[in-house]
């Protein structure tokens, strides 16, 4: 018996209208990267493990996919080591676990040909061996854009009106939340505990999921006592403008935290430069927004469509020395990161798509014979020259059959050619929807191009 095809688990194929959807999804993105000056690099699927391990925390190197080594690893492989070693003595490289990382790598390796500021964007597939649920999957895109070599917050800007621009193109209504990681560093202080500030982060990040009992659980189960979370309970639900929490924050900070007062600084001036950006969607200060990445160091940004119950379908951040762990310190970075799975799955939930996407062709000729071929043959490709996308029906079947192909396409044009047609010098092309017909001189290109507009 055949084997059953199937494809691994948090994985998707695309039908031909879906591929059309997402490059929908793509171009848009794409057009607005560009015209904020963002050009487009490319990084290999896998990476060594050496780059990848150890920048997403240790919940995010669980998560890595490792690449066996070729050949036969385990020849002379001393199996009496700990699963670490043979870990490591197996798997050299690993799938890429976002885009961020490689880019750090690739701003180091290629410095002596980069101008900075430097600024790219990237469109490519990642890989974590995650759950797969709805809206995570264990392949997914994802479109990135930052600018490395500048500490100026007109970075952090150009990504909220990136934002901004992306999801009004797209049709959707989101708000944009923010935060800093420098005032998380200071909320560890000012509970007595600022060696665990990766750990309070790893749990406030998961505050919208699980609820604020379920966060406080892990806090006390992380070590915090219970004066540290009552410290910062209040915070997390903190309520009010952005003026009246960062006013709130300052009080708190004062005396206690330069880490956290600085991270206030930065978030006033970047909510200044946003009401003076032309920013239309809502951008909200949250303070229990903690990005759950390592390598965060300064503004943090989160995504959330406002009309679809789904996670992030945007985020990114500030990033002082990520090039340091490759030999580049000092570099300062900010970037972005949309999900286009997760658009995909809003845009087709609000029904935002436009139509005719999954259509490849305007015009279909009917293939009424061999002549008759050979007579459409230039008109078919006068048109496609013109732009216009057009299908030959390959064989000379029943018109029943060609109109039934169109219809199952959505190609909304058919061309009927016959020997009265080819007679009189015409060719005939039908408005499948309207059921208008019209002749046109076989060598009219140009007014059967806007017939068919």
């Amino acid at each position: 018996m055949a084997q059953k095809p199937s494809i691994p688990k948090g994985t998707r194929d695309f039908s031909q209208r879906e591929t059309a959807e997402r490059d929908y999804i793509f171009d848009t993105i794409r057009g607005v990267f560009r015209s904020f000056g963002y050009a487009p690099i490319e990084t290999p699927a896998m990476e060594n493990l050496s780059t990848l391990l150890g920048k997403y925390g240790d919940e995010g190197d669980k998560l890595l996919y490792r690449v066996l080594n070729s050949g036969d690893p385990f020849t002379g492989l001393d199996l009496s080591q700990s699963p670490a070693a043979l870990s490591r003595a197996l798997c050299e490289k690993g799938l890429r676990y976002d885009l961020t990382v490689p880019f750090a790598r690739y701003v180091v390796q290629h410095q002596s040909e980069i101008t900075f500021p430097f600024k790219r964007y990237q469109i490519q597939p990642v890989w974590r061996a995650d759950r797969p649920q709805k809206g995570r999957y264990r392949e997914f895109y994802q479109c990135d854009a930052d600018v490395i070599g500048s500490r100026s917050l007109l970075g952090e800007l150009e990504l909220v009106q990136i934002v901004d621009r992306v999801f009004a193109q797209l049709g959707i209504r989101v708000v944009l939340k923010v935060n800093n990681r420098k005032v998380l560093t200071g909320l560890a202080e000012i509970c007595g505990v600022p060696d665990k500030v990766v750990d309070i982060t790893v749990a406030i990040d998961k505050l919208d999921k699980i609820g604020l009992p379920a966060v406080k659980e892990e806090l006390a189960a992380k070590g915090l006592s219970a004066a540290a979370i009552a410290t910062l309970e209040p915070v997390l639900c903190l309520s009010g403008s952005t003026q009246e929490k960062l006013a709130a924050m300052r009080k708190l900070f004062t005396g206690a935290s330069e880490a956290g007062l600085l991270g206030l600084d930065e978030l006033e001036e970047l909510f200044s430069l946003v009401e003076a950006g032309s920013v239309s969607c809502p951008v909200e200060l949250d303070l229990s927004l903690a990005r759950g990445l390592n390598y965060y160091t300064g503004a943090i940004f989160e995504v959330k469509a406002l009309d679809w119950a789904i996670g992030s379908i945007c985020g990114g951040g500030r990033y002082d020395n990520l090039t340091g762990i490759f030999g580049l310190p000092d570099m300062s970075g900010v970037g972005i990161s949309f999900g286009a799975d997760r658009i995909y799955d809003v845009l087709q939930g609000l029904g935002k798509f436009p139509e005719g996407l999954g259509t490849p062709a305007r015009l279909l000729f009917a293939n009424m014979g061999r002549d008759e071929l050979r007579y459409i043959l230039p008109v078919a490709a006068a048109l496609r020259s013109r732009g216009i996308a057009v299908e030959i029906y390959p064989d000379a079947a029943k018109l029943k059959k060609q109109f039934d192909y169109a219809d199952r396409k959505g190609i909304p044009f058919l061309s009927i050619t016959g020997a009265d047609e080819m007679a009189a010098g015409e060719v005939g092309v039908k408005n499948l929807s309207t059921g208008e017909q019209r002749r046109f001189a076989v060598s009219d290109a140009e007014a059967i191009a806007d017939f068919l507009s």
